[in-house]
């Protein structure tokens, strides 16, 4: 009776330990989901906050920032968000899912047109009207920035009813940079930074300011959070001096 008493007790005892040891991992990572224009970046800014705070583990999620977006409307396990649009960031404070005054503006970005790496017969948003010119890959400007940034200079320059017919339409920047690389399209709109990650595409022009809304990545921390304290300090992290210039060194631009 005794040794059946103890084994339960010791069985208890285990499981204790076990859902204690659970909670204090589960407090000790954050889940970040960010744009994906940010994957480079970020993944660098993470081993710099290592050497300050090892015990943390930093999960990222990158993808589409729209997507992000309805995944953490939809009950994701996400205690920090990077847009890289104010649209997905105003959305999810309208529904009051951003913890009160953590929102910040984090860095900014330049729209580009790239073609592949070999391409000689463009060299500007204009030449994109060319029937030589049949397919350009962008974003899906319903979920993804770049997409709608690059339909914003494409309207500025009045060549987008021209060209619109071309599109190739992305899941995300990156899968942008991809088509070009491989020269499954003749051109695509990036960002800056994510141009300046490959070797095998080139910029050939850089789209004014005034012809789209501004790049800018807005920053925060989500009201479902299980530890609000270690985000809002890596969020503290990630806009320090420290960061920034790591984030100038990709090419993104300091706010």
């Amino acid at each position: 009776m005794l040794q059946k008493l103890s084994l339960r007790l010791s069985a208890i005892a285990l499981l204790l330990i076990l859902l204690l040891s659970c909670t204090t991992n589960q407090s000790n990572s954050l889940t970040v989901s960010a744009a994906a224009s940010l994957r480079n970046v970020l993944e660098e800014v993470k081993q710099e906050y290592a050497k300050l705070q090892p015990d943390v583990k930093i999960i990222y999620n990158f993808g589409a920032s729209g997507a992000l977006q309805q995944q953490i409307e939809q009950g994701a396990n996400v205690d920090i968000f990077i847009s890289a649009a104010a649209k997905q960031m105003n959305a999810l404070e309208s529904k009051k899912l951003l913890v009160a005054n953590t929102r910040k503006n984090l860095l900014g970005n330049q729209i580009v047109l790239i073609v592949p790496k070999n391409t000689q017969d463009i060299s500007s948003f204009t030449d994109l009207q060319s029937d030589r010119i049949t397919k350009i890959a962008l974003g899906e400007p319903s979920s993804v920035p770049a997409g709608k940034y690059a339909q914003e200079v494409l309207s500025y320059l009045n060549i987008l009813e021209a060209t619109k017919k071309k599109f190739i339409f992305a899941k995300d920047v990156r899968q942008v940079l991809s088509y070009v690389e491989t020269e499954n399209v003749d051109a695509g709109i990036v960002y800056v930074t994510d141009a300046k990650q490959s070797k095998l595409v080139k910029v050939i022009a850089t789209a004014s300011a005034k012809s789209h809304s501004p790049v800018i990545y807005p920053i925060a921390v989500i009201q479902s959070s299980k530890n609000v304290s270690q985000a809002r300090s890596f969020t503290d992290f990630l806009l320090s001096k420290e960061a920034i210039s790591i984030y100038q060194k990709y090419g993104f631009k300091k706010l």
